[in-house]
């Protein structure tokens, strides 16, 4: 028998893809996403709160209904109808934004935080519980929505201490437009779209015929936005892809002008994670950080609403932040009156206080993991 004892006597043991999060790791986590959510504010988004838990039918509604293979399901002992837990929180939010707000006045800004569960991870995502910080922009068409948008993405990197981001610019629109001109059949234009995709030039020239040298061209002009417009204004491309082109370069000035440093990249074939988007859109990376920090872009919501949105990932995202400051904690000696306890929270310190008489005072203090001593009136230094 094994010296830990068996599984089930194993209290600790979590299923593959859960972990409890611990100090002081679990109270970053939570600044954080405050600081997100004040960074939306900030913005004008206000917050809603969709429950854990919603029936099937309206958890999946909409156009992102491929969430369906990551939901866990359960049976509703009241209703005797399916719920399912959420995998994703926009969903919910445009389902409040088309009915509970439907008749708010538009454009409207919701942002939201809390936690997902999905029924398995990924290479890049193994967690399968993590939490989601974001916000929808629900009703408005025009590209300043889109640059409101990643300007956004990039200001509540900066504000929880991400200020090397990098933004990953595309539109699925593009290379839709240009496989509508080219008016091939069904299949033929699914496995071209992801041949694109996967950047494979071989089967692009196989599957495309004439129209490959388009096709590679675009493949080709992927990299820094300032390079890869220079090579799409050689290309010659139906007007519905050269307008989405150009909104794309908007975004790229508009973020530029705020900091001529930032990182912006172009891929007008990428379309893995892009499947519901209909216009703009974008990934967010930090250099040596695993999986993306959060993405977002342009879709229709529910009625038709055109909308844009942003999630942020906070399992990525904590491993991109700053480490946490190492905190003040103050130690007070069994008897240290309450008065005095309260006075030195209210300056900034954590107070930990001694619950017996007895004792070197000092190593007390450094048993509890504390910096200082309160001792002769004053904090002093362990």
């Amino acid at each position: 028998m094994s010296v830990f004892g068996s599984e089930a006597d194993n209290t600790a043991l979590l299923p593959t893809g859960l972990h409890d999060v611990l100090p002081p790791a679990a109270a970053q986590e939570a600044e954080v996403i405050q600081r997100l959510v004040d960074t939306f504010g900030q913005f004008g988004y206000e917050r809603v709160k969709p429950p854990l838990v919603e029936f099937e039918t309206t958890l999946l509604g909409g156009s992102q209904s491929g969430l369906a293979d990551h939901i866990f399901r359960v049976m509703d002992p009241v209703s005797q109808r399916m719920m399912g837990l959420r995998a994703d929180m926009t969903l919910q939010v445009a389902r409040i934004a088309a009915t509970r707000l439907a008749r708010a006045p538009r454009p409207l800004r919701l942002s939201y935080a809390g936690q997902v569960l999905r029924v398995s991870g990924s290479q890049l995502r193994p967690e399968r519980q993590f939490a989601q910080a974001g916000v929808e922009l629900v009703g408005a068409a025009s590209v300043g929505g889109d640059i409101e948008m990643v300007q956004l993405a990039v200001a509540a990197l900066q504000a929880v201490g991400i200020a090397d981001a990098s933004v990953d610019l595309t539109s699925p629109a593009i290379v839709a437009s240009v496989l509508d001109e080219l008016a091939l059949p069904a299949d033929v234009a699914r496995r071209l779209r992801t041949a694109l995709d996967r950047k494979d030039a071989a089967a692009v020239g196989a599957l495309a015929g004439p129209a490959a040298p388009r096709l590679h061209a675009l493949i080709a002009a992927a990299g820094p936005a300032e390079a890869a417009f220079a090579k799409f204004d050689t290309i010659q491309l139906p007007p519905a892809a050269t307008a989405e082109i150009d909104r794309l370069r908007a975004v790229a000035t508009a973020l530029t002008a705020v900091d001529p440093r930032q990182r912006v990249t172009i891929d007008a074939v990428e379309y893995r994670g892009f499947e519901y988007q209909t216009g703009v859109s974008f990934t967010l990376f930090a250099r040596g950080v695993r999986g993306e920090l959060g993405r977002g872009g342009r879709y229709i919501a529910n009625a038709g609403e055109p909308a844009t949105g942003l999630t942020l990932f906070l399992d990525s995202l904590m491993r991109a932040v700053p480490p946490p400051r190492p905190a003040k904690r103050l130690f007070l000696p069994y008897g240290t009156p309450p008065a005095t306890a309260a006075a030195m929270r209210q300056q900034g310190w954590i107070t930990v206080a001694g619950l017996e008489p007895g004792g070197e005072v000092s190593a007390q203090a450094a048993h509890h993991i504390c910096t200082h001593l309160y001792r002769n009136g004053a904090p002093e230094p362990v």
